[in-house]
């Protein structure tokens, strides 16, 4: 006969391996540790100004992987390497569109949202419909929308954020909290729901799976995955929207270095690059994971191609495990 004490180590032994095993669980773990790792590097690391700068900072890469967390969901190898182009122009034209006036700030929202739901759509019939593979359609539609940024800004962008808009994303709105994060919080809220308990969200996940199976139950395949890519066209738009709040002025590649990085913040977040496994929570701590580590390494002060490095190696191990995804799933 076990002992009560027997029976409470069993369970707390239980409850712990349980937890690292959920890899959303070992994400924000790892975000955590990462956040005691410069504390020791550099004091004051963890202090609520700092933390609150990195995740503020984490919030637009969270909200273009938003868009790529619901593209890998729906499987068939899909990458959407068009988001950093879309946000990119999207940027250029909330600058342009409200030349600082707060008056036009809908107005560039507006065209923005339309905008990045329009190219992704394109993207997605490319996908859905003409079997062009995601990596191919994304990457040609990368290029597209780069050659429509030359041509909308004539190789020189004009304008900077509207006040309103900086203080929206900037400055306090509860707390001390700023309206970036607020607003990440919301979008999280939205897009957990919208996966976890929506109809579209059971049927991202069964197309994501095993698309035939989807199909056989009834699952229009085509419609999911273009209503996805057409998502995630929206959500980099809307990114490069509230990015222009925080920067105030816009390049021509604003949103470059979020392709990749938005694809390892979902990896890192447990969702698996096969399809049909995964959440927006884990993307979200993903988000955070590595905007820690690059604060780290700027602590350090790691230069730039340094940076690369340990992001490039962050991406092979991260492709190790993909591997190793797609044999269990076979």
């Amino acid at each position: 006969m076990r002992s009560p004490l027997s029976t409470c180590t069993n369970i707390g032994t239980g409850n712990v391996r349980r937890m690292f095993a959920n890899p959303v669980a070992l994400a924000y773990l790892l975000a955590v540790a990462l956040f005691m790792l410069g504390q020791v590097l550099s004091p004051g690391f963890m202090s609520a100004a700092q933390i609150l700068n990195v995740l503020r900072v984490a919030s637009f890469l969270g909200i273009v992987a938003a868009g790529q967390t619901l593209v890998i969901l729906a499987g068939g190898e899909g990458i959407d390497l068009s988001v950093g182009s879309i946000m990119s122009l999207a940027a250029v034209m909330t600058a342009h569109i409200t030349l600082a006036r707060d008056a036009f700030l809908l107005h560039a929202l507006a065209a923005v949202i339309l905008i990045g739901l329009a190219l992704g759509a394109i993207s997605g019939l490319g996908i859905a419909c003409l079997r062009i593979p995601p990596l191919v359609m994304t990457l040609g539609m990368a290029s597209v929308v780069q050659g429509l940024t030359l041509v909308y800004t004539q190789g020189q962008p004009r304008g900077r954020s509207a006040p309103l808009l900086n203080k929206i994303v900037v400055e306090p709105w509860f707390l001390g909290i700023p309206g970036i994060l607020i607003i990440w919080l919301l979008l999280a809220i939205a897009v957990s729901v919208l996966l976890e308990r929506t109809s579209y969200g059971r049927r991202l996940y069964a197309v994501g799976s095993n698309r035939v199976a989807a199909a056989l139950s009834g699952v229009n395949v085509q419609r999911t995955v273009v209503t996805a890519y057409a998502l995630s066209g929206m959500f980099a738009a809307l990114a490069g929207y509230l990015f222009v709040g925080y920067t105030t002025t816009v390049f021509l590649d604003i949103g470059g270095d979020y392709v990749l990085r938005s694809v390892a913040a979902v990896v890192v977040g447990g969702t698996s690059l096969a399809g049909g496994i995964g959440t927006y929570a884990g993307s979200v701590a993903g988000s955070v994971v590595l905007t820690v580590l690059d604060a780290i390494l700027t602590t350090l002060r790691m230069g730039a191609a340094g940076r690369e490095v340990v992001h490039g190696i962050v991406l092979v191990l991260l492709l190790v495990a993909y591997g190793r995804q797609r044999k269990l799933r076979q």
